[in-house]
C-alpha cells in the first residue's frame, strides 16, 4: 500500500488465518499537526499568565478578572471533558482533531478582535477576550485526549510510548513559549496587540494542517496486532467500569491533583513573585525552566521506564519527590533576594512533575482495559480540571490587598496588588 514503510506477515494465533500490518509515514505528519494543536492551545491559555499586571492595566480590570482567563479554560473543560472522550471513542480522531482546530483558531482570532482600534469596543473589549478564551477552553480536552488515541491507533507498539511522549509534551511546551513570550512581547501594556497577533499564528497554521492533512480516523491497515484489538468498551459502559475500578480512581485522583497543581503554578507565577519584588521577565525564566526541566525529566523517566516497566514504582517516587519541591517553593518564594534558591526549586518541581505526566497517562490506558483510551485519559482530565479550579478559588479566596510596596515590580491594577501570604498568616505579621 503507498506510503507503507514495512509490512509483515505475522501469524494470529486462534483464528488459523494470517493478518498483515502496515505502519505509514504519514502517522509522522498527523503527529506533528496535533504537536502544533496541542502546543498552540497551552500558548493561549496562558498567553496573559507571565503579564497578567499589565494587562490587568491594558483591558482595565482587576487581577482577578485576568485570572479568569485561565480558570476558564478549566470550568469549560470538566463538563466538555465528557463530550470530547465521547467524540474521540465514538466519532474518531479525524473529526475531533479537526474540530478542536477550528475552535482553538476561531478563538485566537475573536481574542484579536478585542483589541483593534477601528472597532471601538471601550469596557466590551474584555468580553470579546473572553469569548475568544472560551472557544480555546472548548477545544482543550479534544486536544489533550488526542494522543494517545494517535499513538494507540497509527503507531506500532515499540513506538506508541515515545510517540504519546512527544505528542502529551508538546503542550508544557507551549506553556514553556508563553512564558518566555509574552514578557519578551510585552515590555509595556500597549504591545498586548501584538502579542495577540502572534499568537494567532500557530493556531492558524495547526487549523490548515488538520483541515488539509488528516483524511481517516483510522489507518487502512492496522500498525500491530493490540490496534487491532482496540475496539473499545461503548462510552457510558466503559464509564461505569472505570467508577469500579480502584486503581484507576486512585490514579485519578492523585495525577488529577498534580495537574491542577501545575495548573495553578503556571497561571498564578507571575502574581506570587511580582510582590516580592520579582521581574515579570525572572516569573517567565522560572515558568521555562519548570517547563524544561520537565521536558528532560520526561524524557529520561520514558527511557527508564522503557526498560524496566517500572511504571508503578517510578510514579510513587516522582510524586513524592515532586511534593517536596512544591514545598520548597511555597516557603522560599516569600521571601526577597531568593532568585537562585527559586530557579533550582522551580527545576525541582518541573523534573519530577512533568515526567509523571505521560507514564501515568500510559499507566491509565493500560489498569483500564479494554475502556477506550479517550475515556480512560478523559476522566483523569477532568478531575485535574476540578481539582485545578478548586485550588485556583481557594487560592486566590487566600490573598489579601496590600498597598503600593516601594520593592514590588506588580503593575498595580485598580485595587492593588494581591499578597499570596494566607489572610490569616498576614494579620499575625501585621500585629
Amino acid at each position: 500500500m503507498e506510503g507503507a514503510e514495512a509490512a509483515s506477515l505475522l501469524g494470529e494465533r486462534g483464528q488459523g488465518r494470517l493478518a498483515q500490518f502496515k505502519t505509514y509515514r504519514r502517522r509522522w505528519f498527523l503527529l506533528a499537526a496535533i504537536c502544533l494543536l496541542n502546543c498552540s492551545n497551552a500558548m493561549l491559555w496562558l498567553t496573559f499568565a507571565p503579564v497578567a499586571d499589565k494587562a490587568a492595566a491594558y483591558f482595565h480590570v482587576s487581577l482577578e478578572m485576568v485570572n479568569w482567563l485561565s480558570i476558564v479554560y478549566l470550568l469549560i473543560s470538566i463538563p466538555f471533558g465528557l463530550v470530547a472522550t465521547w467524540v474521540l471513542d465514538s466519532v474518531g480522531l479525524r473529526c475531533a482533531v479537526i474540530l478542536s482546530a477550528w475552535l482553538n483558531m476561531t478563538g485566537s482570532i475573536i481574542r484579536m478582535l478585542s483589541v483593534l482600534k477601528f472597532l471601538s469596543l471601550g469596557s466590551q473589549s474584555y468580553w470579546y477576550l473572553f469569548i475568544g478564551q472560551c472557544l480555546c477552553a472548548l477545544a482543550q480536552p479534544l486536544i489533550i485526549f488526542s494522543p494517545t488515541k494517535l499513538a494507540a491507533l497509527w503507531f506500532p507498539d515499540h513506538q506508541r510510548a515515545t510517540a504519546n511522549m512527544i505528542a502529551s509534551m508538546s503542550n508544557p511546551l507551549g506553556i514553556l513559549i508563553a512564558n518566555v513570550l509574552s514578557p519578551a512581547l510585552v515590555p509595556e501594556g500597549k504591545h498586548i496587540p501584538l502579542m495577540l497577533g502572534v499568537y494567532a499564528i500557530p493556531a492558524v497554521t495547526a487549523c490548515a494542517l488538520a483541515t488539509v492533512g488528516i483524511h481517516e480516523k483510522v489507518p487502512p491497515t492496522p500498525p500491530s496486532a493490540s490496534a487491532t484489538n482496540s475496539t473499545s468498551q461503548p462510552f457510558l459502559t466503559g464509564l461505569k467500569m472505570l467508577l469500579r475500578n480502584k486503581p484507576y480512581i486512585m490514579l485519578a485522583v492523585c495525577f488529577g491533583g498534580g495537574i491542577g497543581m501545575f495548573t495553578c503554578f503556571s497561571a498564578l507565577l507571575e502574581q506570587i513573585l511580582c510582590e516580592k519584588g520579582y521581574s515579570n521577565e525572572f516569573a517567565g525564566l522560572n515558568g521555562a525552566l519548570f517547563t524544561v526541566c520537565g521536558l528532560l525529566g520526561a524524557f529520561l523517566l520514558g527511557l527508564y521506564v522503557d526498560r524496566t516497566r517500572k511504571f508503578i514504582e517510578s510514579t510513587k517516587i516522582c510524586f513524592c519527590l515532586s511534593a517536596l519541591a512544591s514545598i520548597v517553593f511555597a516557603v522560599t518564594s516569600r521571601f526577597r533576594h531568593q532568585a537562585v534558591m527559586l530557579a533550582i526549586t522551580s527545576s525541582l518541581f518541573g523534573f519530577f512533575g512533568f515526567a509523571i505526566y505521560p507514564i501515568a497517562m500510559e499507566l491509565a490506558v493500560e489498569c483500564s482495559y479494554p475502556v477506550g483510551e479517550g475515556t480512560s485519559t478523559g476522566l483523569i482530565f477532568v478531575a485535574s480540571q476540578i481539582e485545578g479550579v478548586i485550588l485556583m478559588i481557594l487560592l486566590q479566596a487566600l490573598t489579601v490587598r496590600v498597598s503600593e510596596d516601594p520593592s514590588s515590580t506588580c503593575a498595580l491594577d485598580q485595587d492593588g496588588a494581591l499578597d499570596w501570604t494566607t489572610g490569616q498568616e498576614k494579620r499575625q505579621q501585621q500585629r
